[in-house]
């Protein structure tokens, strides 16, 4: 049975995650952080490690984080 979560680039996914709102905060590093802010809602944020390939179990954990499903995150 295999895993439902992709090997992405670091560049999709943080395209992906710009695409629901998320903006670059800081990057120390290798690793980049992204926030999302919306007016009654807690302040969301996301490590994504700048790597060649994020890692399935690392990008499931990315999206836990976005409190984003994978269909959510794959869909648009």
């Amino acid at each position: 049975m295999g895993s439902k979560y992709p090997s992405l680039k670091s560049s999709e996914v943080i395209k992906r995650l710009m695409q629901f709102g998320f903006v670059l905060k800081s990057q120390k590093g290798s690793h980049a952080k992204y926030v999302h802010k919306a007016a009654g809602l807690p302040t969301r944020t996301v490590i994504v490690p700048m790597h060649d390939e994020i890692l399935k179990w690392t990008l499931r954990n990315i999206l836990l984080q976005a409190g984003l499903t994978i269909e959510e995150f794959m869909g648009k």
